[in-house]
């Protein structure tokens, strides 16, 4: 009896052990689990949601790859649905039930002219379990452009409508995305500071266009199969997407996606454990060579001032070497540079030399030529004093001199025309003349 009652409550403390581990076990998997089929009663061949991503608008401000270099840290195939331009009855309630049907949670960027016409439709994204984030108060194309003043007031206009219309303000998540993704660096600037993460996408599905619901999912499939995972861009407002958003879904299953949902973090939830390179599209592998290299840092200096040249004797400072210049030289280096103080006929000038003449105006001719005759070769001097030997000879036997011939020559032709003798010789008498005294 005390054998079997002992081996009876040691089998029951072993079942309570499994019982225990199995139980903490299942809990931690359903943690995050995906939101598959098990989870969404009535629809057992849903999508789900796979899982929820919580992220820190503080740690990466801006994010979609169709404007900024930052994503969401997604895996490959992972895909998450955001919607603008909400909340409209008509069809913004259709789109709930397809989501709801397929139990996936999405983001939603709200108006605040709609939410304030429709707070209704504010509060039934908020129940069905939704991110809710802001769009402006107006919707204007004009974001990049306005004043920065105009442009807070859209941006606070749409914020108070929006928390005005929920029983909770609190779940009002701090993501933004500005209207027709016409971004600025002052608007960034401007929400940021105030801890508001910037959305754009990684790709659209064009719905706002005049295109067909077919065309509309073609566009995401083929975008979203280019990049491999992603922000897909589409607005609960239109006719065109209420009727494209069923087989978007249905594709998305058939090839292997998975549907993120996206809130961010607070005091009481953290925000999901990533690395930087995650948040990249395609992060770069190992293998992929990336031709950024480092940036040469910029050395500081504590001291700015000079050092003093190194002298003769530094040079052979060190007795064991061999000397480096010959002892001359080195007994040179030990004797200080002196050079005598030059004399005053050092700077003085001699009379009617070349230099006195060119320091006056009137005598630089007389100073050309005694420096043309300093730099003679002496065969030209020699020519020269042939030259005039024969010249002063021709002088002296009455020859008449060539100089003078022509001097003779040039005074004729300066001499006023009065001082000519008239000559007294008759003229001629022409025959043109003759002719006319015979007719």
């Amino acid at each position: 009896m005390i054998g079997s009652s002992v081996v009876a409550r040691t089998r029951s403390w072993i079942v309570l052990c499994l019982g225990s581990f199995l139980g903490g076990f299942l809990g931690v998997l359903t943690i995050g689990s995906p939101a598959i089929a098990a989870d969404c009663p009535g629809h057992p061949d849903a999508l789900g949601t796979s899982r929820t991503l919580v992220v820190d608008p503080h740690e990466h401000p801006r994010i979609g790859t169709m404007q900024y270099r930052e994503t969401l840290p997604l895996k490959d195939h992972e895909v998450v649905l955001t919607f603008d331009d909400g909340p409209l009855p008509k069809y913004s309630n259709q789109v709930l039930q397809i989501l709801a049907d397929e139990c996936i949670k999405a983001t939603f960027f709200i108006i605040g002219e709609q939410a304030k016409a429709n707070p209704e439709g504010v509060r039934k994204l908020v129940a069905a379990g939704h991110t809710v984030g802001t769009h402006s108060m107006t919707h204007p194309l004009t974001m990049d452009r306005m004043p920065l003043d105009k442009a807070e007031a859209q941006i606070n206009g749409g914020i108070e409508w929006t928390s005005a219309a929920m029983t909770d303000p609190s779940k009002l998540a701090p993501f933004f995305r500005i209207p027709g993704l016409m971004r600025a660096d002052g608007v960034e600037n401007v929400l940021i500071s105030r801890g508001i993460q910037v959305w754009s996408a990684d790709f659209p599905a064009d719905d706002w266009r005049h295109v067909s619901p077919d065309r509309v999912y073609q566009l995401a499939i083929q975008r979203l199969e280019a990049k491999g995972k992603g922000i897909l861009l589409l607005h609960d407002i239109q006719a065109r997407t209420v009727a494209a958003l069923p087989k978007i879904i249905r594709d998305l299953k058939a090839r292997g996606y998975r549907i993120v949902h996206v809130v961010p973090a607070t005091a009481e939830q953290l925000a999901t454990p990533t690395t930087p390179v995650e948040w990249l599209l395609h992060p770069p592998t190992e293998t992929t060579p990336i031709a950024r290299w480092p940036a040469v840092p910029n050395f500081v200096f504590a001291q700015t001032k000079t050092l003093p040249a190194p002298s003769l004797a530094d040079l052979n400072a060190q007795a064991a070497h061999q000397p480096l210049l010959p002892r001359k030289t080195m007994a040179l280096a030990n004797v200080a540079a002196t050079l005598p103080v030059p004399g005053r006929d050092l700077f003085a000038i001699p009379e009617g030399s070349v230099e006195v003449l060119l320091s006056t105006t009137l005598s630089r001719r007389a100073a050309t030529r005694l420096a043309m005759a300093a730099e003679t070769p002496p065969a030209a001097k020699v020519k020269a004093g042939k030259w005039h030997a024969r010249r002063t000879a021709r002088a002296a036997h009455g020859t008449p001199n060539h100089a003078a011939e022509t001097e003779g020559t040039a005074a004729k032709s300066t001499a006023p025309k009065s001082a000519a003798p008239k000559s007294t010789a008759p003229r001629p008498t022409r025959v043109a003349s003759l002719k006319k005294r015979a007719q």
